[in-house]
């Protein structure tokens, strides 16, 4: 692979020069929060749709901020002489950060975008230039090789991280190093790969800029840098999971037919788990005709992990194919490339009988369990992030569900979560509701129906009562045999616990 037409990188062997940057950065509050207080919310939230004009507006002046977001997020060239006292400018020059341009003119080699972590810190994302900003088109360059910044799918797998201690930890696929990035708050030894060298060199350097602990980089395919016998507590990857005719695209095309780079990083990830580890992923998948697309994903989860895949979107395959074909700013090529380049995709899913194509998460947590538990849902509503600690509660209650039959279950005690809110639904006026929903206000913000038993027993569930005396107390005061209610109330519980709406304990 070559990057001969792509501006050369930073250095990433200067790393005192990256950390008197990022002070400079720092001092003058380019931020997450700093941006969004210079820019406001309408043009912040802009550049995630990869427009940059409301931001150029809003920097037209000469404070250092606005020089700094004109030169390291809008790729604008500033003069030396105002940004003289604001940057290190001759050791960003000598580093590599910055190059002269024109008589009196600084430019940015790479784009710098603020990014806050899930706990408040401010971090650097470095990126190609023209790549920061994200979304579809936003790609400054068209470059097999080129590394792009933050988009949504990035913030995404890093909201629904695990972020548990652990002693080791995988990024397959780095890209910029968002992922390392945050694996290196909890985790002792990241191991960040990807097949790009270029992506390797870029996630270095944003590490280096924000302050955080270097990571193992290795260069390779899937697994391949991953050294006999070595495994780890948490496994992560954004991997280029697009379903293309080809690999254009280092950083989304797999250049493997259909959905077979998704599935052959988790089917080959078990192995290279410790038990207990959890191993998250974005993925899309394919819909076959006449294939059930549950029974599919059920197929990848390797031997002796549990199992949490959630769908987030369908798309048909035009839908699918026009979105990526923006994302490559085909659209604005030559009409017949263009149409050409749309027929080439539809050819493929005709010739693969592929319908429509799904978005979503992938999460195994390795329990070498002789009765592994394969959860495959679709849910397309609005959830909140972030979500690692919901992910881990539920692989954590399915594993105390498996561990309880029905009496161990009734033995058990119970308490409602948080932020659990009953509504009663039924026509203005009736006496009794026509049913009851439980709504969790957090994470997944699931609803469920329950019956007044059920409701009933979710509302006084506390932790001091086991769930058979609870049930006995309820058959009395409804006049209905304790022995009948249960036996037939378990598997409600089994689903109120599964949910999230109950969490075993006292």
């Amino acid at each position: 692979m070559s990057d001969s037409s792509l501006p050369a990188l930073p250095t990433a062997d200067r790393p005192d020069v990256a950390a008197r940057l990022r002070d400079a950065l720092l001092a003058v509050s380019f931020t997450a929060d700093g941006l969004l207080e210079l820019l406001g919310a309408p043009a912040y939230a802009a550049l995630a749709r990869s427009e940059t004009v409301p931001a150029l507006r809003a920097t037209r002046g000469d404070t250092p901020l606005e020089l700094l977001v004109r030169l390291f997020l809008l790729q604008q060239p500033v003069s030396h002489a105002r940004v003289a006292d604001v940057l290190p400018v001759e050791d960003c020059l000598a580093a590599g950060w910055l190059v002269r341009a024109g008589q009196d003119g600084l430019a940015a080699t790479v784009d710098v975008r603020p990014y806050g972590g899930l706990d408040g810190e401010d971090w650097f994302i470095v990126s190609d230039l023209g790549c920061a900003v994200g979304g579809a088109g936003g790609i400054g360059s068209r470059e097999e090789g080129v590394v792009l910044g933050v988009g949504g799918a990035s913030t995404t797998l890093a909201g629904i991280t695990v972020r548990t201690p652990v002693g080791s930890a995988l990024d397959l696929g780095a890209g910029s190093g968002i992922q390392a990035l945050h694996a290196g708050r909890h985790a002792t030894r990241v191991t960040a790969t990807d097949v790009n060298p270029r992506a390797l060199h870029i996630t270095a350097l944003t590490l280096a800029l924000s302050g955080a602990p270097a990571a193992d980089l290795r260069q390779g395919s899937l697994f391949e840098p991953v050294r006999e016998g070595e495994t780890f507590d948490l496994i992560v990857s954004n991997p280029p999971f697009v379903i293309s005719p080809g690999a254009r695209l280092t950083y989304r095309d797999g250049g493997m037919g259909g959905d077979d780079l998704c599935r052959t990083i988790v089917q080959q990830s078990g192995e290279r788990l410790n038990e207990g580890g959890f191993a998250q992923f974005l993925a899309n998948w394919q819909h076959v005709e006449g294939e059930d697309w549950q029974d599919r994903l059920r197929s990848w989860v390797p031997r002796g992990c549990d199992a949490w895949i959630v769908q987030r979107e369908v798309q048909d395959v035009t839908q699918y194919a026009e979105l990526w074909l923006r994302d490559a700013g085909d659209h604005r090529d030559d009409p017949a490339e263009y149409q050409a380049r749309y027929d080439a995709w539809l050819d493929e899913f005709e010739a693969r009988k592929v319908k429509a194509v799904g978005f979503g998460w992938i999460t195994l947590r390795r329990t070498d369990s002789a009765e592994p538990v394969i959860t495959v849902e679709e849910w397309p509503h609005p959830i909140e992030q972030p979500l690692g600690e919901t992910v881990r509660a539920h692989f954590d209650r399915i594993a105390y569900l498996r561990d309880h039959d029905d009496a161990a279950l009734l033995d058990g005690f119970f308490r409602l979560a948080r932020e659990i809110v009953q509504e009663q639904v039924g026509l203005p006026g009736a006496e009794d509701p026509e049913h009851v929903v439980l709504r969790q206000h957090r994470g997944m913000r699931r609803a469920t129906t329950v019956d007044t038993v059920g409701a009933g027993f979710a509302g006084v569930c506390d932790g001091t009562l086991s769930a058979g005396r609870i049930l006995d107390a309820i058959a009395q005061l409804v006049g209905e045999d304790p022995v009948l209610l249960r036996d037939r109330t378990p598997a409600q519980i089994r689903l109120l616990v599964e949910q999230g709406f109950l969490e075993p304990g006292n």
